[in-house]
């Protein structure tokens, strides 16, 4: 056994001496020695065979923590370079005095945001009224809580023994005690039926997930369909209109095009359509050289413009389809300028059509490109992943209906046309047509397994607006189209479906509850003790709905806290824009494009055109002066862009922090820790220190 055992110890041992660097100037260097030969060396004896064991487990062991002591040296600098570096933004903002008030978009109505800015003013100074009273009453010895309020001092001790403020404490005792806490907590306890009702709702959508992928059902085409798409003879090739619909997007156009450009799909059976409806003329040339630059390579590609912008995105798809060659066309796909399907896209998505005459739509799921770029990202793609993962893929599943995305989904033009078409009626026109085809008796398909590439917006600014369109939108579609689900010609679980579950329990409920229970009724809780909120509402049940969220998206589980306080930071946005919506207020129709930033990296590009030489493009040489004075215009813009502050969600920070102050005096635990929490999470918002930065 000896020999055998050199001979492991000769040629096993392929180790070298390791060195470890300490990045950080205040550590000196260490080298660590690797695992020499005689550690791997097992002689007869079994103590020496044990002790060299254990001075090599040792070794080991001590290199490993120094490796992890470091790393953690490493994250607590970075954190406090990062909390250092707050300090510098924060005074950067104030200093620059721009608020959301001042910004040049409109899309809130200026009398609605003070309306409501107002209301949450009055709850903020009405709290830190409160504040300064129930601290002298604290100081006093009256820091009772509402279990043990003692009421019977207030009636039974006689006047002259308390001072004024001890008959004005006792007062306000009686006046919550019979008129502010009944009313407090039936609305308390009606939001929380709502959360309840909401979470059950979420917890059934995970359960069938799993179960879907437990049983492995995913929508499956027909064999032939497949089969002959892959030999490319006599196979199912209809005619596919592509639509690719723009609006002044000059960051993401070459990206877009280009994808869809080399789609894997016979020339003579696809057209593509560039809808661009840009107001920029500079913008509008460089797209339609694109154009120009595709069609001479052999794309069957055109460019269309509208001089007259009318119905934003649904009036720019309903114009392309008036077009009289689209009665030549079987099916329609649709992109947005950000989006960069893969080449067999329309080979994974057509197939499903075939024999499946009831299908109106197949839609495909979105990936992002940007998803790790910023914490805002990050918490984007924990929501969007749920979505589609849990959402879309149930729903599409069981009940063959779901909200169309507007964008990385291939129609059946003639589900468009018995639909009534693209209107523009709603900020919302993809879910627009969807509820209408639905209506018909039009089946969908979710693809969980087909993404699109896209990316998400990288500011809060963008995201804000985005976030008001798609919480806006909805409430209006829901006031035109109830009607027609009620009289529609469909089942009464369909009914019920689309008008509880689809438009009031995940459009309207989850906003409302989550804006008024957290933001506004748990910090009067603080001050009117006498109506409470369980510690199970406030801590457990939202961190079991966010372990749930966050489930398709594992590696997103580090943010998990984070995403919880950022959603109910954003329930001040989805509230005021379901309340627009809904009640028709301000600039609830206007359409504000989300501005994307152009991370469609340009090494995808190329390595997307260096894969088939021949669809290299062989334009006319660029303008060098045109690209500078490009390049210098677009300096300038970034120069003008600037973070803001935003009003409310300030307001709201101070009032719960506030709330939390209260909370203290009263030892309510997890309520305090809650509203501390919380209201920093509003407040690094509010200051715009989340996304993307401009300094």
């Amino acid at each position: 056994m000896a020999p055998s055992s050199d001979w492991w110890a000769k040629g096993g041992h392929k180790g070298t001496p390791v060195v470890v660097k300490m990045d950080n100037p205040e550590w000196s260097m260490v080298e660590l020695e690797g695992p020499s030969e005689d550690d791997f060396l097992i002689g007869n004896n079994p103590t020496d065979t044990r002790a060299k064991a254990r001075g090599k487990n040792a070794k080991q062991l001590t290199w490993v923590l120094l490796l992890k002591a470091h790393r953690a040296a490493g994250c607590l600098t970075s954190v406090a370079s990062t909390l250092a570096s707050i300090g510098p933004a924060i005074r950067h903002r104030v200093a620059s005095g721009r608020t959301d008030t001042e910004s040049a978009s409109s899309f809130e109505n200026k009398t609605v945001k003070t309306r409501f800015y107002n209301c949450i003013k009055v709850f903020l100074w009405l709290s830190l009224l409160l504040l300064g009273f129930e601290i002298a009453a604290y100081y006093k010895g009256w820091h009772f809580r509402a279990s043990n309020l003692q009421l019977q001092y207030i009636f039974t001790a006689p006047f002259g023994v308390r001072d004024f403020f001890d008959w004005l404490y006792s007062n306000w005792v009686l006046i919550r005690v019979g008129f502010l806490a009944p009313p407090l907590q039936f609305l308390a306890n009606v939001c929380i039926v709502l959360f309840l009702i909401q979470s059950l709702d979420r917890l059934i959508l995970c359960l069938c997930c799993f179960w879907i992928r437990v049983k492995k059902i995913k929508p499956i085409p027909k064999e032939d369909a497949v089969a002959d798409l892959e030999t490319g003879e006599n196979g199912f090739f209809p005619m596919v209109l592509v639509q690719i619909p723009m609006c002044n997007e000059r960051e993401v156009y070459q990206h877009s095009i280009a994808a869809v450009c080399k789609l894997d799909w016979p020339k003579s059976k696809i057209l593509i359509q560039v809808l661009d409806d840009s107001d920029d003329p500079i913008t509008q040339l460089l797209i339609e050289e694109e154009v120009h630059k595709w069609q001479q390579v052999g794309a069957n590609i055109v460019y269309r413009h509208r001089i007259i912008r009318d119905g934003y995105k649904a009036g720019n798809l309903k114009s392309a389809m008036s077009c009289s060659y689209v009665k030549d066309y079987e099916f329609v796909a649709i992109f947005d300028a950000d989006f960069q399907p893969t080449h067999d896209f329309l080979k994974r998505t057509i197939p499903h059509f075939k024999d499946n005459e009831d299908v109106g739509l197949v839609q495909a799921r979105w990936s992002f490109v940007n998803k790790d770029e910023n914490l805002l990202t990050r918490l984007q793609n924990i929501n969007l992943s749920f979505h589609f993962e849990v959402e879309q893929q149930v729903n599409g599943v069981l009940i063959n209906f779901f909200g169309f995305n507007g964008t990385a989904g291939v129609w059946r033009i003639k589900a468009l046309e018995d639909s009534g078409g693209w209107l523009e009626r709603t900020t919302v026109e993809d879910m627009d047509i969807a509820v209408r085809a639905h209506l018909q008796g039009w089946k969908f398909v979710f693809l969980n397994d087909v993404e699109c590439q896209c990316e998400l917006p990288e500011s809060y600014e963008a995201y804000r607006k985005q976030q008001h369109r798609w919480h806006s939108g909805p409430m209006q579609l829901f006031r035109l189209c109830l009607p027609d689900i009620i009289h529609a010609k469909i089942s009464f679980w369909k009914k019920f479906n689309m008008i509880f579950l689809f438009f009031l329990l995940r459009k309207l409920i989850l906003p409302f509850y989550s804006f008024t229970l957290f933001c506004i009724i748990l910090p009067m809780t603080m001050f009117i003790p006498e109506a409470e909120l369980p510690a199970w509402v406030v801590c457990y049940v939202p961190a079991l709905m966010s372990f749930l969220n966050i489930l398709p998206a594992p590696k997103s589980f580090p943010f998990i806290v984070p995403y919880l306080l950022f959603e109910n930071t954003m329930s001040v946005t989805k509230f005021n824009a379901m309340i627009s919506g809904l009640f028709q207020l301000g600039n609830a129709y206007e359409w504000v494009v989300t501005k994307k930033l152009g991370r469609s990296s340009e090494g995808d590009l190329v390595s997307l055109i260096e894969k088939d030489p021949k669809h290299q493009l062989r334009g006319p040489e660029p303008d060098l002066d045109e690209i500078k004075a490009e390049i210098l215009q677009e300096q300038k813009a970034r120069k003008k862009k600037h973070n803001r502050i935003y009003t409310k969600e300030l307001a709201l920070a101070f009032l719960l922090l506030t709330a939390s102050a209260r909370s203290l005096l009263s030892a309510q635990g997890i309520h305090f820790y809650f509203l501390l929490f919380q209201g920093i999470s509003f407040l690094l918002v509010g200051l715009d220190l989340i996304g993307e930065q401009v300094m």
